[in-house]
């Protein structure tokens, strides 16, 4: 029996000062200099709506994934064709998702049919139609395919952005993928949504394009663009004024390279301590670029960043290295927030769906009214328990003081968000943990009423009561997994303190106050129970 007591005291001692160990870094609020470097030093996590700060809700446009895709499949055949000697009078993209191609005749389209099947087994024609010799066909991609660019878009989206925000140094955020394409955004302590809006719609779509300087510019805004020509605009802010005037340039409209070959962008200073940024490339991209450098010396590059021209220098010489620069007239912080979205590049656009912020001083009021309603829910517990039952009355007034220093400690070790709806679960806790208490309490009265006792008491009154704390605590435990696996955000942080308060309740219910009675009805050997 001695042995019994030791080994139980020194398990109530391990974890409930462990859990004093953790939850001393958020009870002291700074941490003292003796506190000893290996003991925890992180507080409790606070959630979105105590801390305040962003949510959003993202809807990724898998469909301009698709179209990109299909863009690119278009570009090659115009290139690929060629070489084939499969000729064509018109080859573009039509109805956003589709390639409309019109072969020159039947012997060119039986080439065509063939070389489709072997090269592109993702494309399927839903219509031929015969205009003469002309034979005109719509191209379309397997719906599979699609589905799986779609797929990969959402999931390619979700690691971009966490990588962007990760990079902004935001603490703890929390971006979890939602229903269909849409991505959840939870970013607790942000003083500035505007930008981080800014960064994550960033679509950062990297090409490079050659500059036709052969054709007149003027004649080309003025409405006669040369076949496989297309106009972008510069954007060029006076430092001075503020005003933004476009500078138009006309450029092929095929693309020699995108941002699948960068490599890194990192934000240099030039000799006037302008920022620009500096690009490396992949080994296939540096291998390309030099290629493209090579063949293209003495005409212009343009550098085009989501539609926009950020600089379009001029090839003086092959550049084997496998670096090129943008150059603007950026800010510090643009060039900064430029270089984080070209390391992470968006796979398609994303549109801000619902968007709500919380102000630091609402989820500070949320914080003063939750630690209010536990304090004088506690007391008035407190005050009934131990005037209703006494001496018992006091022991389970420890267990439940117990229980919150368990659940606190729990939440920082985890590392797990105290959210407004998890203070609300501490408090079902605190009625959770009296509740067994009650059950218990009444059990051992009933069987000192029969005559019973004390320890035959104790002991009867535990075990009846032991099934029935069990059951309700067990089906609560059940339903506060069923809330984590489905629930997001908040109601997850309502199951976390849930399901650790019933975890910590049947602890302190069953082991700690059961010790306690059997301590003193062994040790002090009272003959009668306060209860």
């Amino acid at each position: 029996m001695k042995g019994n007591f030791r080994w139980r005291l020194l398990l109530i001692l391990f974890i409930f000062v462990g859990a004093l160990i953790y939850f001393f870094p958020t009870l002291a609020g700074e941490i003292p200099t003796w506190w000893p470097k290996f003991f925890p030093q992180d507080k409790i996590h606070l959630g979105l709506d105590l801390q305040g700060g962003m949510y959003l809700d993202l809807e990724v446009q898998t469909n301009k994934a698709v179209e990109s895709s299909v863009e690119t499949i278009k570009n090659d055949l115009k290139g690929h064709l060629k070489k084939e000697r499969i000729f064509y009078t018109y080859l573009d993209r039509v109805q956003e998702e589709k390639i409309e191609i019109v072969l020159l005749n039947p012997e060119v389209k039986a080439k065509f049919d063939d070389y489709i099947t072997d090269r592109y087994p993702i494309l399927k024609e839903t219509d031929v139609q015969k205009e003469g010799d002309r034979i005109k066909v719509l191209l379309e991609m397997d719906p599979r395919q699609k589905e799986s660019i779609e797929k990969l878009a959402v999931e390619q989206a979700l690691e971009t952005i966490r990588n962007r925000v990760d990079q902004k140094g935001v603490r703890e955020p929390e971006i979890t993928r939602g229903k269909a394409n849409r991505i959840l955004v939870q970013l607790p302590g942000v003083e500035d949504p505007e930008e981080i809006k800014e960064l994550i719609k960033k679509m950062a779509f990297l090409e490079f394009k050659l500059v036709d300087d052969e054709y007149d510019l003027r004649r080309a805004l003025a409405g006669e663009i040369p076949f496989g020509d297309i106009i972008l605009y510069q954007r060029v802010e006076d430092p001075q004024t503020g005003a933004v005037r476009k500078v138009p340039f006309l450029l092929k409209e095929k693309t020699l390279m995108t941002g699948d070959a960068l490599k890194d962008a990192r934000v240099r200073i030039d000799n006037y301590n302008m920022p620009y940024i500096g690009l490396s490339f992949t080994r296939t991209g540096a291998k390309l670029f030099d290629q493209i450098t090579a063949a293209n010396v003495g005409k212009r590059l343009a550098i085009i960043l989501d539609g926009n021209v950020y600089s379009a220098p001029v090839i003086k010489q092959r550049i084997s290295g496998g670096e090129a620069v943008i150059e603007g007239s950026f800010s510090d912080k643009e060039a900064r927030n430029l270089v984080i979205a070209l390391r992470s590049q968006l796979p398609a656009p994303v549109q801000i769906q619902e968007e709500r912020t919380v102000g630091p001083s609402l989820g500070q009021d949320s914080i003063n009214k939750g630690i209010k309603s536990i304090i004088i829910g506690g007391i008035l517990v407190i005050l009934f328990m131990g005037v209703y039952y006494r001496w018992a009355g006091a022991v389970a007034d420890m267990a439940l003081i117990m229980n919150l220093v368990l659940i606190l400690g729990a939440l920082a070790a985890l590392r797990a968000t105290l959210t407004l709806p998890g203070i609300a679960g501490m408090v079902l806790t605190v009625g959770m943990a009296v509740d067994a208490n009650v059950l218990i309490f009444e059990r051992i009265r009933e069987e000192m009423r029969l005559g019973k006792p004390p320890r035959a008491g104790l002991e009867t009154g535990y075990s009846k009561a032991f099934l029935t704390i069990m059951d309700a605590n067990v089906t609560t435990l059940i339903a506060a997994v069923v809330l984590y696996q489905f629930g997001t955000g908040p109601i997850k942080g309502f199951a976390v303190t849930l399901s650790i308060g019933i975890l910590a309740s049947l602890f302190t219910a069953i082991v700690a106050t059961r010790f306690v009675f059997d301590y003193f009805l062994s040790k002090v050997r009272v003959k009668r129970l306060s209860i």
